[in-house]
């Protein structure tokens, strides 16, 4: 049997998991499922009688290197800053690797070494990325096959929580890592470009600045901007497109609401706050406010973001119950960012029967034989429940897909490489209609921009 070890049996290895193991008797496949925690790995392995499941310590060295060795190829679903050790060790055993996460600059320097040995390091092939790149990359290279030429290029991706779960007023609940929504547009600021001009939004006014968006079905969205979109106009080919903008989906409303927490300094994670764990909910937003002898929290809180009781933007504060002098933080040596993920753990955490959603819309303008054209492709994808969701869907099928086609040689370039090409992507998306993640584009007149190329 060929033997698969996927490290890492979190949330988003359930439907990878489940694919692999659905595959394994017509696939002559063995999975042996690597956690910290044991009690996980086993879970996830069902009882199936093609897994087995190993407590395996990512920072034991012997432990990783007799688990990779056995193996014929490696998932790496651990944090990303995770993947370079069990990587390096896939160089010196000669084995395939495939994960989810951004090609990091230390993964990138292990290219050679594997095209020198004919390995394949597969990365980004999760839902954002992943799923983003292949639906793009298919549809820009049909534009380029009819001779087209690409002026736009627009990606918007965001885990959400589905219509019939959405039960609080930010439309809003936690489909992923909180922290990361936390700290979201943080560490510079978001560039692009539009119309041939390059344009910045610091992250003191990043989630002021969003884009409206329509979903059949689904209603409207906002979007603010990703960090770096301009890292993707070579990854793309895409190096003399105008407009390229990638951004984050939410609900409208939410990025207006989200600024409250920037604008008082609750987003900052670079300090820590002195007796955090003693300190009440209503101690730490007092913290950010100026001192008075009469007027309450609730008054000044009111007054530093300019907003009136009857607003809904209060309305969605009280909901978080930001004010309550009872409940602790609890936490030790803690920064604002901390205290804030646990605030908003307390309400965002999605109850045992809702389920997510996931929503990707690219927009595509570009000349074709001297007409300029568009062409918008969406995607909307409902998770089945807690185990199974939208997210877990989206990030582990591909990576699943991925592993299987570079087992069974229909993945032939090595390399560290991400899933653009057709050999990988084609078939990927093909597989995903399967279960689901189907997108549905429309031709249309070319939106663009005003021709005011100084704005």
């Amino acid at each position: 049997m060929r033997n698969i070890l996927v490290i890492g049996a979190g949330r988003s290895a359930s439907s990878l998991i489940q694919y692999l193991l659905n595959k394994s008797i017509e696939e002559d496949l063995h999975l042996i499922i690597g956690d910290l925690s044991l009690e996980l790995a086993q879970k996830k392995t069902g009882n199936h009688p093609n897994a087995t499941a190993i407590a395996l310590d990512i920072f034991d060295a012997n432990q990783r290197k007799e688990a990779i060795q056995k193996a014929d190829i490696v998932i790496s679903m651990l944090p990303a800053h995770l993947h370079i050790e069990v990587a390096r060790d896939c160089v010196v055993y000669k084995k395939n690797m495939v994960t989810a996460s951004y090609i990091s600059n230390e993964m990138q320097e292990l290219d050679a070494a594997a095209k020198e040995n004919n390995l394949i390091f597969m990365n980004e092939v999760g839902l954002d990325p992943g799923i983003d790149h292949m639906s793009a990359m298919k549809v820009i290279d049909e534009i380029g096959d009819k001779g087209g030429k690409m002026l736009l290029f627009e990606s918007f991706c965001g885990g959400l929580v589905a219509p019939e779960s959405d039960t609080n007023r930010w439309n809003y609940k936690f489909t992923w890592a909180p922290r990361n929504v936390v700290l979201a547009g943080q560490g510079g600021c978001a560039k692009f470009i539009q119309e041939g001009t390059y344009k910045y939004i610091p992250y003191c006014n990043l989630f002021r600045r969003t884009e409206f968006l329509d979903v059949e079905g689904y209603g409207r969205f906002e979007a603010y901007s990703n960090r770096d979109s301009l890292k993707y106009r070579s990854v793309y080919g895409l190096d003399n497109v105008l407009t390229l903008y990638r951004g984050t989906i939410r609900r409208v409303g939410f990025s207006k609401a989200w600024n409250m927490f920037v604008q008082l300094g609750m987003t900052d994670d670079s300090y820590v706050m002195e007796d955090s764990e003693n300190m009440s909910y209503r101690q730490f937003v007092n913290s950010f406010l100026p001192y008075h002898p009469t007027d309450s929290v609730e008054i000044k809180t009111r007054l530093i973001l300019k907003i009136d009781q009857d607003d809904v933007m209060w309305d969605k504060l009280l909901e978080l119950d930001l004010f309550n002098s009872n409940k602790k933080v609890g936490l030790k040596n803690a920064t604002p960012a901390q205290i804030l993920e646990k605030i908003l753990n307390d309400k965002w955490t999605l109850e045992a029967d809702d389920k997510d959603m996931i929503v990707m819309y690219h927009k595509f303008g570009y000349e074709l034989d001297g007409v300029k054209k568009q062409i918008d492709s969406k995607m909307v994808c409902i998770g089945e429940d807690q185990t199974y969701t939208a997210m877990a869907k989206t990030v582990g099928l591909p990576v699943a897909m991925a592993t299987l086609l570079i087992l069974n040689g229909k993945i032939k370039t090595p390399g560290v490489q991400l899933p653009i090409k057709k050999e990988v992507y084609l078939p990927i998306l093909k597989e995903l209609e399967e279960y689901g993640v189907v997108f549905k584009e429309q031709s249309m007149p070319y939106f663009g921009y005003k021709p005011d190329k100084t704005s």
